[in-house]
């Protein structure tokens, strides 16, 4: 879908020719004499029409506007929750096989938040899944022009916008697919076409690869399938080699049957979403790619399924990690752990300012935050507070976990240097101390993403979160970036990145 930023002024809005224009109408809205403006402010002042975020008055072939139908929408105070709120509550708007070009244009002063959240929520409104459909309907919107009373003043945001909407539309785009259409070795051709944008390079270990580097806790969940893993490796060169890198590990088990320790049938199809932290890294570098930040990032991917072969894995099978450390697997089916051990373990070799793991881990997260925050654990309160700072501003909400070390006390075993699960109790907690065990004293964080990665009943589909986290999180740490170098060289600080391309694939 193609965006554009617009200068748009309510009396030019009304003669866009569009198939919907939508007017976000903000909290103290002062009208002018053109035509639109007398017309929203007689909704207003006859009670037709509310300016808190989602009330709508809708019309249709209105007198003096050129679009066919136009939504007049209470913006609220024009902050990013609002705009996402209020276009959110028109969803079905976007999604009419009538409507190809449509108008929402800002009736007052456009903040910057704002700007970047409508562009996002209308993607998001309109977003539909056709890969494994023989005849599907597909998005017939193609066309969004963002109108703003000053364009230039809110560029950069329209741009992050549409950057965001091509990472997030990537993650769940291989979210959605189904396991046979999204295996290990897909997985890593997905990856593999990320190489063709500027600055990123993409590198695949296969399971030769892996074996010599010792991920035995990543082979022995591997081993029961007949897909062979792959190890993905993304880096993506913003800044100068001498700055350390941030380094993202995303969980890709591309389907969990749970191995030997098999689930329960109902809901199982869902387990094909045991790949999104997988697939959140590839959206973060699908953004990256569009946006151009002066940093440097990582990304790993372990892939695989976990399946119950004859040669799967079994509970109490003793495997030496990348680190030297053995675990008992008590339960095949704390299978992201093990794969995450091993690769946390090779992020080190890159000396990351910070490390960053993704994944869909615990059934008990989504108990603790249901699907409305992440979980996010960390042993540096920096990091903690940049990450939690970042979801505040994508409105990708996380909510930080403890990490005290009484919680690793169930992780004992008497037949190995730690077991792979502690119990029902805490559950979250106890994975998050086991993969603490592996990142030594980087600054780390993990991200338990069980709960927000998906929905599932009529609403069943991926999300694409935690993608406007990690950006965000990324653009921040770009900007801290040049400001210190700025600083070092007595310089002003630069844009910490470049203007993304407004027209995403």
């Amino acid at each position: 879908m193609n965006f554009d930023l617009k200068t748009l002024a309510l009396p030019a809005a009304a003669t866009e020719k569009c198939d919907l224009l939508v007017v976000l109408v903000p909290e103290g809205f002062r009208p002018g004499r053109d035509a639109l403006s007398v017309l929203v402010d007689h909704a207003l002042k006859c009670g037709d029409l509310d300016t808190k975020a989602g009330k709508s008055l809708q019309l249709y072939l209105a007198p003096a506007l050129s679009a066919r139908r136009v939504v007049l929408l209470g913006a609220g105070n024009g902050s990013a929750r609002a705009v996402r709120l209020a276009l959110q509550a028109i969803a079905a708007s976007f999604r009419l096989p009538q409507v190809k070009r449509a108008v929402v244009c800002f009736a007052g002063d456009a903040q910057a938040g704002g700007v970047c959240a409508a562009v996002q929520a209308v993607a998001d409104a309109s977003y539909v899944y056709t890969t494994t459909k023989s005849k599907a309907q597909a998005r017939t919107l193609n066309r969004v022009v963002i109108g703003v009373p000053r364009a230039e003043a809110v560029r950069e945001a329209f741009a992050q916008g549409v950057g965001l909407v091509g990472g997030v539309e990537f993650a769940r785009e291989w979210g959605n697919r189904p396991a046979n259409h999204a295996t290990p070795s897909l997985l890593a051709e997905a990856a593999k076409s990320l190489a063709g944008q500027p600055r990123i390079q993409c590198k695949v270990h296969g399971p030769n690869d892996v074996a010599r580097l010792g991920m035995g806790a990543f082979i022995a969940v591997a081993q029961g399938s007949e897909e062979p893993l792959r190890l993905i490796e993304l880096r993506y060169s913003g800044a100068g080699k001498a700055e350390a890198p941030v380094v993202l590990v995303g969980k890709g088990i591309t389907f969990d049957t749970g191995g030997i320790s098999i689930k329960p049938a109902a809901e199982m199809d869902e387990m094909k979403f045991d790949m999104c932290g997988a697939a959140s890294v590839l959206g973060v570098f699908r953004a990256l790619g569009e946006l151009q930040p002066a940093i440097n990032v990582v990304g790993l991917i372990p892939a695989c399924e976990n399946m119950p072969d004859g040669r799967a894995v079994k509970p109490g099978d003793v495997v030496s990690s990348m680190s030297g450390q053995t675990i008992e697997v008590l339960n095949t089916d704390a299978e992201g752990r093990l794969v995450l051990c091993d690769v946390l373990t090779y992020a080190a070799r890159f000396k990351p300012a910070a490390l960053v793991d993704i994944a869909t881990l615990t059934g008990a997260c989504v108990i603790a935050l249901g699907g409305v925050r992440s979980g996010l654990f960390s042993n540096n309160d920096a990091l903690a507070a940049a990450l939690a700072s970042a979801g505040e501003t994508a409105e990708d909400l996380c909510w930080r976990m403890p990490l005290d070390e009484d919680y690793a006390e169930g992780l004992k075993s008497n037949f190995a240097d730690m077991g792979n699960v502690a119990g029902r109790a805490g559950g979250s907690i106890t994975a998050a101390k086991f993969l603490q065990r592996f990142v030594g004293e980087l600054p780390w964080a993990h991200l338990d993403i069980a709960g927000t990665a998906w929905k599932g009943g009529a609403a069943k589909g991926a999300t694409g979160r935690p993608v406007g986290l990690l950006v965000h999180y990324l653009l921040g740490h770009a900007q801290q970036l040049s400001a210190q170098n700025a600083k070092k060289e007595g310089a002003p600080a630069q844009p910490a990145k470049r203007k993304g391309r407004s027209k995403p694939d």
